[in-house]
Protein backbone atom coordinates (compact mmCIF):
# COMPACT_ATOMS: atom_id res chain seq x y z
CA UNK A 1 0.00 0.00 0.00
CA UNK A 2 2.73 2.40 1.03
CA UNK A 3 4.66 1.96 -2.12
CA UNK A 4 1.18 2.95 -4.43
CA UNK A 5 0.48 6.02 -1.47
CA UNK A 6 3.41 7.68 -1.15
CA UNK A 7 4.04 8.60 -4.54
CA UNK A 8 0.57 9.55 -5.49
CA UNK A 9 0.97 11.92 -2.16
CA UNK A 10 3.98 13.43 -3.36
CA UNK A 11 3.13 13.72 -7.31
CA UNK A 12 -0.48 14.56 -6.44
CA UNK A 13 0.10 16.89 -4.10
CA UNK A 14 2.53 19.10 -6.17
CA UNK A 15 1.04 19.28 -9.20
CA UNK A 16 -2.56 19.99 -8.13
CA UNK A 17 -1.50 22.64 -6.18
CA UNK A 18 0.47 24.11 -9.49
CA UNK A 19 -2.98 23.91 -11.44
CA UNK A 20 -5.04 24.76 -8.50
CA UNK A 21 -3.29 28.19 -8.90
CA UNK A 22 -3.67 28.94 -12.57
CA UNK A 23 -7.19 28.19 -11.84
CA UNK A 24 -8.02 30.93 -9.29
CA UNK A 25 -5.61 33.06 -11.20
CA UNK A 26 -7.92 32.38 -14.22
CA UNK A 27 -11.18 32.90 -12.40
CA UNK A 28 -9.87 36.34 -11.07
CA UNK A 29 -9.03 37.50 -13.74
CA UNK A 30 -11.95 36.66 -15.71
CA UNK A 31 -10.91 33.99 -18.14
CA UNK A 32 -13.19 31.19 -18.95
CA UNK A 33 -12.37 27.97 -17.16
CA UNK A 34 -14.82 25.17 -17.43
CA UNK A 35 -12.95 22.31 -15.95
CA UNK A 36 -10.76 21.72 -12.60
CA UNK A 37 -9.50 18.19 -12.59
CA UNK A 38 -8.52 16.28 -9.75
CA UNK A 39 -6.29 13.63 -11.59
CA UNK A 40 -6.18 12.36 -15.10
CA UNK A 41 -8.18 9.46 -17.37
CA UNK A 42 -11.65 8.64 -17.19
CA UNK A 43 -13.95 10.42 -14.94
CA UNK A 44 -15.19 8.99 -11.73
CA UNK A 45 -17.10 12.20 -9.92
CA UNK A 46 -18.13 15.11 -11.69
CA UNK A 47 -20.34 18.03 -10.72
CA UNK A 48 -21.03 21.54 -11.93
CA UNK A 49 -20.62 24.37 -9.98
CA UNK A 50 -21.67 27.64 -12.39
CA UNK A 51 -19.80 27.89 -15.08
CA UNK A 52 -16.91 25.38 -14.16
CA UNK A 53 -16.53 21.36 -13.74
CA UNK A 54 -15.25 19.63 -11.06
CA UNK A 55 -14.23 16.34 -11.70
CA UNK A 56 -12.24 13.66 -9.52
CA UNK A 57 -10.55 11.49 -12.21
CA UNK A 58 -9.23 7.61 -12.29
CA UNK A 59 -5.77 8.40 -12.23
CA UNK A 60 -5.18 11.03 -8.85
CA UNK A 61 -1.15 11.92 -10.32
CA UNK A 62 -1.83 15.85 -10.15
CA UNK A 63 -4.89 17.89 -12.06
CA UNK A 64 -5.28 20.37 -14.80
CA UNK A 65 -7.32 23.08 -15.62
CA UNK A 66 -9.04 24.12 -18.85
CA UNK A 67 -9.05 27.94 -19.91
CA UNK A 68 -10.38 29.39 -23.16
CA UNK A 69 -7.70 29.80 -25.36
CA UNK A 70 -7.38 30.44 -28.89
CA UNK A 71 -4.72 27.61 -28.75
CA UNK A 72 -7.16 24.92 -27.02
CA UNK A 73 -7.03 22.39 -30.37
CA UNK A 74 -3.20 22.40 -30.25
CA UNK A 75 -2.35 21.75 -26.90
CA UNK A 76 -5.60 19.86 -25.99
CA UNK A 77 -3.83 16.54 -25.85
CA UNK A 78 -1.91 17.73 -23.03
CA UNK A 79 -4.21 18.53 -20.72
CA UNK A 80 -7.53 16.47 -21.21
CA UNK A 81 -9.47 17.15 -24.22
CA UNK A 82 -10.95 20.09 -26.66
CA UNK A 83 -13.72 22.53 -24.86
CA UNK A 84 -14.05 23.96 -28.26
CA UNK A 85 -17.09 21.76 -29.57
CA UNK A 86 -20.81 21.85 -27.47
CA UNK A 87 -21.91 18.35 -25.65
CA UNK A 88 -25.10 17.56 -27.84
CA UNK A 89 -28.52 18.23 -26.87
CA UNK A 90 -28.74 14.13 -27.68
CA UNK A 91 -25.86 13.12 -25.02
CA UNK A 92 -27.45 13.42 -21.85
CA UNK A 93 -24.95 12.17 -19.69
CA UNK A 94 -22.56 14.94 -20.68
CA UNK A 95 -25.45 17.25 -19.07
CA UNK A 96 -26.17 19.46 -21.70
CA UNK A 97 -27.27 22.93 -21.07
CA UNK A 98 -29.31 24.96 -23.59
CA UNK A 99 -27.92 28.07 -21.61
CA UNK A 100 -24.45 27.20 -21.06
CA UNK A 101 -21.17 28.28 -22.71
CA UNK A 102 -19.31 25.51 -24.84
CA UNK A 103 -18.71 22.97 -23.99
CA UNK A 104 -21.76 22.48 -21.69
CA UNK A 105 -24.13 24.23 -24.01
CA UNK A 106 -23.79 25.96 -27.38
CA UNK A 107 -23.18 29.39 -26.64
CA UNK A 108 -20.38 30.99 -27.70
CA UNK A 109 -17.48 32.24 -25.33
CA UNK A 110 -17.46 35.85 -25.40
CA UNK A 111 -13.96 37.11 -26.63
CA UNK A 112 -13.68 39.15 -23.89
CA UNK A 113 -13.10 35.57 -21.88
CA UNK A 114 -10.50 33.78 -23.62
CA UNK A 115 -7.08 34.05 -22.24
CA UNK A 116 -5.81 35.96 -25.02
CA UNK A 117 -8.17 39.12 -25.01
CA UNK A 118 -6.68 40.24 -21.39
CA UNK A 119 -3.55 42.40 -20.80
CA UNK A 120 -0.24 41.33 -20.93
CA UNK A 121 0.37 41.70 -16.50
CA UNK A 122 -2.96 39.38 -16.61
CA UNK A 123 -1.26 36.76 -18.71
CA UNK A 124 1.59 36.68 -16.71
CA UNK A 125 -0.50 36.47 -13.45
CA UNK A 126 -1.78 33.52 -14.58
CA UNK A 127 1.26 32.16 -15.99
CA UNK A 128 3.25 32.43 -12.86
CA UNK A 129 0.35 31.46 -10.20
CA UNK A 130 1.41 27.58 -10.51
CA UNK A 131 5.18 28.52 -10.25
CA UNK A 132 3.88 31.04 -7.04
CA UNK A 133 1.66 28.45 -5.32
CA UNK A 134 4.21 25.27 -6.08
CA UNK A 135 6.51 27.67 -3.79
CA UNK A 136 4.22 28.78 -1.21
CA UNK A 137 3.23 25.08 -0.39
CA UNK A 138 7.09 24.08 0.04
CA UNK A 139 7.06 27.44 2.27
CA UNK A 140 3.80 26.51 4.38
CA UNK A 141 5.15 23.22 5.12
CA UNK A 142 8.85 24.65 6.23
CA UNK A 143 6.93 26.58 8.28
CA UNK A 144 4.50 23.76 10.31
CA UNK A 145 8.14 21.53 10.68
CA UNK A 146 9.99 24.27 12.49
CA UNK A 147 6.80 25.40 14.46
CA UNK A 148 6.40 21.45 15.31
CA UNK A 149 9.87 20.35 15.85
CA UNK A 150 12.01 23.31 16.00
CA UNK A 151 15.14 24.92 14.12
CA UNK A 152 18.10 21.84 13.45
CA UNK A 153 20.90 22.88 15.54
CA UNK A 154 24.62 22.47 14.12
CA UNK A 155 25.28 19.36 16.42
CA UNK A 156 24.31 16.37 15.05
CA UNK A 157 23.84 13.64 16.79
CA UNK A 158 24.45 10.11 16.27
CA UNK A 159 20.93 8.23 15.34
CA UNK A 160 22.69 4.73 14.49
CA UNK A 161 26.18 2.83 14.88
CA UNK A 162 27.24 -0.26 13.03
CA UNK A 163 28.95 -2.68 14.98
CA UNK A 164 32.51 -3.67 13.35
CA UNK A 165 32.47 0.41 11.96
CA UNK A 166 35.26 3.10 12.77
CA UNK A 167 32.50 5.01 14.61
CA UNK A 168 31.94 1.94 17.18
CA UNK A 169 35.31 0.95 17.61
CA UNK A 170 36.40 4.47 18.66
CA UNK A 171 33.70 4.35 21.04
CA UNK A 172 30.58 6.70 20.03
CA UNK A 173 27.28 5.39 21.06
CA UNK A 174 23.95 5.98 19.62
CA UNK A 175 22.91 9.54 21.05
CA UNK A 176 26.16 11.34 21.12
CA UNK A 177 26.27 14.77 20.29
CA UNK A 178 29.57 15.64 18.12
CA UNK A 179 30.13 19.25 18.85
CA UNK A 180 33.79 19.44 17.93
CA UNK A 181 35.48 18.10 15.19
CA UNK A 182 39.55 19.05 15.62
CA UNK A 183 39.27 21.11 18.42
CA UNK A 184 36.64 23.54 16.28
CA UNK A 185 33.03 23.99 17.12
CA UNK A 186 30.99 22.57 14.42
CA UNK A 187 29.25 24.78 11.78
CA UNK A 188 26.57 22.47 10.89
CA UNK A 189 26.48 18.78 10.28
CA UNK A 190 27.10 19.12 7.12
CA UNK A 191 30.65 20.23 8.03
CA UNK A 192 31.22 16.61 9.93
CA UNK A 193 30.02 14.21 6.76
CA UNK A 194 32.02 16.42 3.87
CA UNK A 195 35.12 16.40 6.69
CA UNK A 196 34.92 12.28 7.13
CA UNK A 197 34.02 12.00 3.07
CA UNK A 198 37.63 13.50 2.68
CA UNK A 199 39.55 12.40 5.53
CA UNK A 200 40.02 8.33 4.33
CA UNK A 201 42.85 6.76 6.42
CA UNK A 202 43.22 9.98 8.59
CA UNK A 203 42.21 10.18 12.28
CA UNK A 204 39.55 13.00 13.30
CA UNK A 205 39.35 14.00 16.87
CA UNK A 206 36.03 14.44 17.78
CA UNK A 207 34.60 16.31 20.97
CA UNK A 208 31.26 14.25 22.02
CA UNK A 209 29.02 15.31 24.67
CA UNK A 210 27.55 12.12 26.15
CA UNK A 211 25.10 12.77 29.14
CA UNK A 212 26.02 16.50 29.85
CA UNK A 213 30.25 15.00 30.35
CA UNK A 214 32.50 15.84 27.10
CA UNK A 215 34.05 12.65 25.65
CA UNK A 216 37.28 13.08 23.61
CA UNK A 217 37.47 10.30 20.72
CA UNK A 218 40.35 9.98 17.88
CA UNK A 219 38.03 7.84 15.45
CA UNK A 220 39.62 7.01 11.57
CA UNK A 221 37.07 6.55 8.19
CA UNK A 222 37.62 3.79 6.34
CA UNK A 223 37.79 4.15 2.69
CA UNK A 224 35.50 3.08 0.35
CA UNK A 225 35.48 3.68 -3.70
CA UNK A 226 32.44 5.37 -4.74
CA UNK A 227 31.36 7.58 -7.51
CA UNK A 228 31.22 11.93 -7.03
CA UNK A 229 28.17 12.59 -7.52
CA UNK A 230 28.88 15.31 -9.63
CA UNK A 231 31.24 14.27 -11.74
CA UNK A 232 30.83 10.40 -11.53
CA UNK A 233 34.47 10.35 -11.02
CA UNK A 234 35.12 7.15 -8.73
CA UNK A 235 37.24 8.03 -5.58
CA UNK A 236 38.14 6.69 -2.24
CA UNK A 237 35.34 8.52 0.54
CA UNK A 238 35.87 8.75 4.77
CA UNK A 239 32.98 6.41 6.38
CA UNK A 240 32.74 5.33 9.81
CA UNK A 241 29.28 3.73 10.27
CA UNK A 242 27.41 6.09 11.92
CA UNK A 243 24.27 7.77 10.67
CA UNK A 244 23.73 11.19 11.82
CA UNK A 245 20.65 12.98 12.84
CA UNK A 246 20.04 16.64 14.03
CA UNK A 247 19.28 17.95 16.83
CA UNK A 248 16.35 20.56 17.34
CA UNK A 249 15.72 23.74 19.15
CA UNK A 250 12.34 25.80 19.79
CA UNK A 251 11.35 28.58 17.70
CA UNK A 252 9.44 31.27 17.71
CA UNK A 253 6.36 32.00 15.12
CA UNK A 254 8.09 35.00 14.17
CA UNK A 255 11.20 33.11 13.50
CA UNK A 256 9.45 30.55 11.85
CA UNK A 257 8.41 32.42 9.29
CA UNK A 258 11.42 34.26 8.90
CA UNK A 259 13.51 30.88 8.69
CA UNK A 260 11.27 28.92 6.29
CA UNK A 261 11.81 32.19 3.54
CA UNK A 262 15.18 31.46 4.03
CA UNK A 263 15.22 27.68 3.56
CA UNK A 264 12.67 28.25 0.37
CA UNK A 265 14.87 30.92 -1.32
CA UNK A 266 18.27 28.65 -1.01
CA UNK A 267 16.71 25.36 -1.81
CA UNK A 268 15.64 27.25 -5.02
CA UNK A 269 18.72 28.74 -5.46
CA UNK A 270 20.64 25.02 -5.33
CA UNK A 271 17.99 24.03 -8.24
CA UNK A 272 18.63 26.76 -10.04
CA UNK A 273 22.72 26.44 -9.82
CA UNK A 274 22.49 22.54 -10.49
CA UNK A 275 20.28 23.35 -13.77
CA UNK A 276 23.37 25.52 -14.79
CA UNK A 277 25.20 22.73 -14.45
CA UNK A 278 23.01 20.59 -16.77
CA UNK A 279 23.44 23.00 -18.77
CA UNK A 280 27.04 22.45 -19.18
CA UNK A 281 26.66 18.80 -19.23
CA UNK A 282 27.32 18.23 -15.66
CA UNK A 283 25.49 16.01 -12.93
CA UNK A 284 23.08 14.50 -16.23
CA UNK A 285 23.72 11.04 -15.03
CA UNK A 286 22.32 11.77 -11.56
CA UNK A 287 18.96 13.19 -12.93
CA UNK A 288 15.94 10.94 -11.83
CA UNK A 289 12.69 10.57 -13.28
CA UNK A 290 8.77 9.23 -12.06
CA UNK A 291 10.51 6.06 -10.87
CA UNK A 292 13.60 7.58 -8.96
CA UNK A 293 10.86 10.26 -7.43
CA UNK A 294 8.53 7.34 -6.34
CA UNK A 295 11.59 5.09 -4.90
CA UNK A 296 12.08 8.57 -3.02
CA UNK A 297 9.07 8.35 -1.90
CA UNK A 298 8.21 5.47 -0.77
CA UNK A 299 11.43 6.15 1.25
CA UNK A 300 10.63 9.26 3.13
CA UNK A 301 6.81 7.54 4.11
CA UNK A 302 8.76 5.23 5.81
CA UNK A 303 10.84 7.83 7.22
CA UNK A 304 7.72 9.26 8.63
CA UNK A 305 5.24 11.78 8.10
CA UNK A 306 8.04 14.78 8.01
CA UNK A 307 10.24 12.86 6.27
CA UNK A 308 7.43 13.17 3.23
CA UNK A 309 6.41 16.24 3.91
CA UNK A 310 10.48 17.55 3.34
CA UNK A 311 10.09 15.60 0.04
CA UNK A 312 6.88 17.32 -1.06
CA UNK A 313 8.64 20.44 -0.28
CA UNK A 314 11.77 19.93 -2.10
CA UNK A 315 9.76 18.45 -5.01
CA UNK A 316 7.54 21.93 -4.99
CA UNK A 317 10.62 24.12 -4.91
CA UNK A 318 12.02 21.54 -8.15
CA UNK A 319 8.60 21.82 -9.69
CA UNK A 320 8.10 25.71 -9.52
CA UNK A 321 11.83 26.21 -10.81
CA UNK A 322 11.51 23.86 -13.71
CA UNK A 323 8.27 25.50 -15.42
CA UNK A 324 10.75 28.80 -14.91
CA UNK A 325 12.75 26.99 -17.68
CA UNK A 326 12.53 28.91 -21.23
CA UNK A 327 10.86 25.92 -22.59
CA UNK A 328 7.94 25.79 -24.93
CA UNK A 329 4.58 24.16 -22.87
CA UNK A 330 6.44 25.14 -19.81
CA UNK A 331 5.35 28.38 -17.88
CA UNK A 332 8.38 29.98 -19.00
CA UNK A 333 8.29 29.24 -21.93
CA UNK A 334 4.88 30.73 -21.97
CA UNK A 335 5.64 33.45 -20.89
CA UNK A 336 8.94 34.64 -22.99
CA UNK A 337 6.19 33.81 -26.11
CA UNK A 338 3.27 36.01 -24.92
CA UNK A 339 6.10 38.99 -24.10
CA UNK A 340 7.65 38.11 -27.33
CA UNK A 341 4.16 38.55 -29.08
CA UNK A 342 3.03 41.71 -27.17
CA UNK A 343 6.82 43.13 -28.38
CA UNK A 344 5.77 42.41 -31.93
CA UNK A 345 2.18 43.68 -31.57
CA UNK A 346 0.57 40.55 -33.24
CA UNK A 347 0.41 37.23 -31.86
CA UNK A 348 2.62 34.43 -34.18
CA UNK A 349 0.64 32.55 -36.85
CA UNK A 350 -0.58 29.08 -36.09
CA UNK A 351 2.23 27.90 -38.12
CA UNK A 352 4.60 29.48 -35.79
CA UNK A 353 3.06 28.74 -32.62
CA UNK A 354 3.04 24.79 -33.92
CA UNK A 355 6.34 24.53 -34.38
CA UNK A 356 7.34 26.08 -31.42
CA UNK A 357 5.17 23.83 -29.71
CA UNK A 358 6.92 20.78 -31.07
CA UNK A 359 10.24 22.19 -30.55
CA UNK A 360 9.05 22.59 -26.50
CA UNK A 361 7.56 19.40 -26.83
CA UNK A 362 11.34 17.64 -28.32
CA UNK A 363 13.15 19.09 -25.48
CA UNK A 364 10.56 17.69 -22.69
CA UNK A 365 10.75 14.39 -24.85
CA UNK A 366 14.43 13.89 -24.66
CA UNK A 367 14.74 14.93 -20.77
CA UNK A 368 12.05 12.04 -20.20
CA UNK A 369 13.87 9.86 -22.55
CA UNK A 370 17.35 10.38 -20.18
CA UNK A 371 15.48 10.51 -16.60
CA UNK A 372 13.57 7.08 -17.70
CA UNK A 373 16.72 5.57 -18.76
CA UNK A 374 19.03 6.98 -15.89
CA UNK A 375 16.41 5.58 -13.89
CA UNK A 376 16.27 2.31 -15.79
CA UNK A 377 19.65 1.80 -15.59
CA UNK A 378 20.24 2.29 -11.82
CA UNK A 379 17.12 -0.27 -11.32
CA UNK A 380 19.33 -2.83 -13.72
CA UNK A 381 22.41 -2.11 -11.60
CA UNK A 382 20.58 -3.39 -8.35
CA UNK A 383 18.90 -6.63 -10.23
CA UNK A 384 22.28 -7.74 -11.90
CA UNK A 385 24.42 -6.99 -8.43
CA UNK A 386 21.41 -8.93 -6.57
CA UNK A 387 21.05 -11.69 -8.88
CA UNK A 388 25.42 -11.65 -8.52
CA UNK A 389 25.55 -11.98 -5.30
CA UNK A 390 23.34 -14.89 -4.86
CA UNK A 391 24.67 -16.51 -7.64
CA UNK A 392 28.08 -15.96 -6.09
CA UNK A 393 27.30 -17.54 -2.92
CA UNK A 394 25.66 -20.70 -4.77
CA UNK A 395 29.05 -21.22 -6.27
Amino acid sequence: MLSWLAPIIVFGLVVFVHELGHFIAAKLTGVYAPRFSIGFGPSLLKKRIGETEYVLAAFPLGGYVRMASREDEATAFLEGGSENSAVRADNPKDGFDPNAMIPFGPKPIPESRWFESKPLVARLFIMLAGVTMNALLAYGIYVGLLLHSGYPTPIPIAAAVTAGKPAALAGIQVGDSIATLNGRPLANWETLLDSIGASANRQLELGVVRRGQTVDIRVTPAAEVLADPRTGVKRPVGRIGMVASEGFTPISVPQAFGAAWTLTIDNGGRIFSALGQLAHGVGVKDLGGPIAIAQVSVQAARGGIETLLLLVALISINVAVFNLLPIPILDGGQIVLNVAETIKGSAFSTQTRERILKGGLLIIGLLFVTVMFNDLSRNMQSIVHFFGRIFGRSG
